[in-house]
């Protein structure tokens, strides 16, 4: 770590966002683990675990704009306070159901709404959060720690979430329930030096305003959009469970350790993207990370091999980490402090469209064709979207640098 990460790590208020950020990060890649290897334990079905995901998107889908509007219109550091609440609050739920016995399919999928809920307010809010708590001057800087943190909580989450599973499903919910209490407490302590009230008030009428701020970037645009087609049709790693199950005959720690796989090849990259920024090129930079991660979801669906599969997510968390990289710096940069909650709302919908959405069209596409079939299908998209956005958006392929 170098003496800059260092010096960042003292400010109080960047600090206490950072471990705020990581606990509820956290806490949520545990759940993918624990509530998908659940709900295929409780069903078999594939087409029950893309219902999983349909159910986290609907809310975002539904409330996205009033969130980011909230975003810019209230205490931007009390909106994350809130949501954390209430997600410690569904974890518990969870955690009781569990242990009494008396969770069903429909609960779950009504907690998974809930979060999905919560999810939606969180995201603009924290995202936009971080400009204020970052020291002037060190936002590039801070944003990149903050994403480093965010891939070690991918990475071992995923993983301690399938051993806790192990343990009994009651488990990873009781810790997802103290780590979503203790980054509410920890965002709670935060003081801003620059209050709440400076930022301009933005009126009921400009909900949407967001979507006509990323209209007329055409870079952003084409930025959100190919992630957006890209993962819907690359999200095989929904289909996960049944990978570990059915094909690699592991068991709910072989889950967390494919689902922790990505987030290693992630934070490696973002360990160079530290020491060697992506100073040129970086529109055609990112479109080619997608065909890379269209290549990697082409090996991971053929492959029957424990090694080969986690060598394939490796390489397909690397090269996500390029496009994510890019696709923030480029929205974060380029958006003004009054217009953030709205525009990442924006963001947001597409990334939990091509995510949640990813899955369960996975899910639906597993239960039509076959896992194996859908998950080749979905590489194939991904691979074929990239060269079509290089000429559909030649604004973004002819982005040169960050600034």
């Amino acid at each position: 770590m170098t003496d800059g990460e260092i010096g960042l790590l003292r400010h109080r208020p960047f600090a206490l966002y950072f471990l705020g950020r990581g606990f509820s990060r956290f806490a949520a890649q545990m759940a993918t683990v624990a509530l998908g290897w659940q709900v295929y334990a409780m069903t078999g079905s594939a087409f029950h675990l893309g219902l999983i995901g349909l159910a986290q998107f609907l809310p975002v889908l539904l409330l996205v704009f009033i969130a980011g509007h909230a975003a810019d219109r209230y205490d931007r550091q009390r909106v994350v306070q809130a949501c954390q609440m209430m997600q410690a609050l569904v974890a518990a739920l969870l955690c009781w159901g569990s242990w009494q016995g008396w969770l069903t399919i429909p609960a779950i999928y009504a907690a998974v709404a809930l979060l999905g809920v919560a999810t939606a307010f969180e995201s603009p809010a924290t995202a936009a959060l971080l400009t204020g708590v970052a020291p002037k001057g060190q936002f590039v800087r801070a944003a990149a720690l903050n994403t480093g943190l965010l891939q070690i909580a991918v990475i071992t989450g995923p993983a301690l979430g399938g051993f806790a599973y192990a343990a009994g499903p009651e488990v990873p919910y009781a810790m997802m329930t103290a780590f979503w209490l203790i980054g509410s407490v920890l965002n709670g302590a935060i003081r801003l030096e620059a209050p709440p009230g400076d930022r301009p008030q933005p009126r009921l009428g400009d909900l949407f305003a967001g979507i006509g701020f990323v209209r007329s970037d055409k870079a952003i645009l084409g930025t959100i959009s190919l992630d957006l087609f890209a993962v819907l049709l690359g999200g095989a790693t929904a289909l996960m469970p049944i990978y570990a199950r059915d094909i690699l005959h592991t068991g709910p720690w072989g889950l967390g350790v494919l689902r922790a796989a990505p987030a290693v090849g992630a934070l490696a990259m973002t360990a160079v993207l530290a020491r060697r920024s992506i100073t040129r090129g970086v529109g055609m930079r990112m479109l080619l990370a997608v065909v890379v991660f269209g290549c990697g979801t082409l090996v991971f669906a053929l492959s029957k091999s424990m090694p080969l599969t986690l060598a394939a997510l490796v390489v397909m968390g690397a090269a996500d980490t390029v496009s994510v990289v890019i696709r923030h710096s480029l929205v974060q940069l380029r958006t003004p402090d009054e217009m953030r909650g709205r525009g990442w709302a924006v963001n947001f919908l597409f990334i939990n469209a091509s995510n949640q959405l990813g899955e369960f069209e996975s899910g639906m596409t597993a239960a039509l064709f076959g896992t194996v079939p859908a998950a080749v299908l979905g590489g194939l998209g991904t691979i074929g979207v990239a060269l079509l956005w290089m000429r559909l958006f030649p604004e973004l392929r002819r982005v040169e640098r960050l600034e």
